[in-house]
């Protein structure tokens, strides 16, 4: 996803206010890309949704 503050959005999703990500918590990032408009951001995220944006990110994270 993306957001305007990462450590504030970390944070937030370590609360455990959301019951639905509860089970997965703690969360930790380990990746990340910085866009300097929101457009830009959110086109990246429709990218990593589809199925070479999906290979690229399991060829550059590896866990």
């Amino acid at each position: 996803g993306h957001c305007s503050n990462l450590v504030n959005s970390l944070k937030e999703h370590n609360s455990g206010k959301t019951k639905s990500i509860r089970p997965f918590i703690p969360f930790k990032y380990v990746y990340y890309e910085e866009y300097t408009n929101r457009e830009e951001a959110i086109e990246r995220e429709k990218y990593f949704k589809t199925a070479a944006g999906r290979r690229f990110l399991k060829a550059k994270i590896k866990l």
